[in-house]
C-alpha cells in the first residue's frame, strides 16, 4: 500500500481528501494534519510515509515552508501540493522543491484520483531500479503526466458548483434542492441543476423522503461521508 499524509488546515476539506484517497486502490492514509506543525510532527513519527498531499495555505506557516523544513531534515517523502494558490510563482517554487504534482482547488474525486493513479504508475515505473534507456526515461516523465479533471459541463459556474459542494459537504445529512438554495444563496432550479450534476459524477447520492401525499421529495447526500 501506499501511505498518505493529508494536510489541510480546514478538517473538514482534510477529511473528505482522505475519504478521497481510500477510495483509490493501492492507497491508504497514514494521517491529518491541520497545520504546518503538525505536518512536521506527522512525518517526523511515521518514518514509512510514501506521500504528502500538501495544502499551502496553513495557519502556522506555508506548505512551501513545510517541505523547506522536510528536506533539511532528510525526508524526502513524495509530495503532491492540494491547494487553492494558484499563483505562477506558488507553482514554481513548488515545482523547484520537488512536489510531482499540483492539483488546485475546488476539485471533483476524479482530479485527485487521476493525480494518484499517476503517481502509483510512476512508482511501478521506477521500481526496476538500474539504468534507464532513453525509452524508460520518457515513460517516467509521461507517467507524471495525470489528465486534467474534466471541465464542467456548459453553461455551468465553477463558483456555483463549488458552493453548492461546500454546502453538502457541510451538511449533517441530506439535504433538498429548496435547502441548498437557501445555504447558497442561488435559486431552486440553480440548485437542483448542481445536485444533479454532482450526483451523476457520483460526488453525491440520491435519497428520496416520502411524505404523507404526493411525489416523495428528492434529497441528496455527500457520497464521502460515512
Amino acid at each position: 500500500m501506499i501511505e498518505v499524509l493529508v494536510v489541510d488546515d480546514d478538517i473538514r476539506v482534510a477529511r473528505v481528501n482522505a475519504a478521497y484517497v481510500a477510495k483509490v486502490p493501492g492507497f491508504h492514509v497514514a494521517g491529518e494534519a491541520h497545520s504546518a506543525a503538525e505536518a512536521l510532527r506527522q512525518v517526523e513519527a511515521l518514518p514509512w510515509l510514501d506521500l504528502v498531499l500538501l495544502d499551502h495555505y496553513l495557519p502556522d506557516d506555508t506548505g512551501l515552508a513545510v517541505v523547506r523544513e522536510m528536506r533539511r531534515r532528510g525526508h524526502q517523502t513524495d509530495l503532491i501540493m492540494v491547494t487553492a494558490a494558484r499563483d505562477v510563482s506558488t507553482v514554481q517554487a513548488a515545482m523547484r522543491q520537488g512536489a510531482l504534482q499540483y492539483l488546485v482547488k475546488p476539485f471533483a474525486f476524479a482530479g485527485l484520483r487521476a493525480k494518484l493513479e499517476a503517481y502509483a504508475q510512476l512508482r511501478r515505473t521506477l521500481d526496476g531500479g538500474g539504468e534507464a534507456e532513453q525509452a524508460q526515461v520518457d515513460r517516467i516523465f509521461r507517467a507524471l503526466s495525470a489528465p486534467s479533471e474534466p471541465e464542467l459541463p456548459k453553461g455551468h459556474s465553477p463558483t456555483t458548483a463549488e458552493l453548492v459542494r461546500q454546502a453538502l459537504m457541510n451538511a449533517g445529512g441530506p439535504l433538498s434542492a429548496q435547502e441548498t438554495a437557501e445555504r447558497t444563496g442561488v435559486s431552486r432550479q440553480t440548485a437542483q441543476r448542481y445536485l444533479k450534476l454532482l450526483e451523476r459524477t457520483g460526488r453525491a447520492r440520491l435519497t428520496l423522503k416520502y411524505g404523507d401525499a404526493g411525489r416523495p421529495e428528492h434529497r441528496y447526500v455527500w457520497a464521502t461521508r460515512g
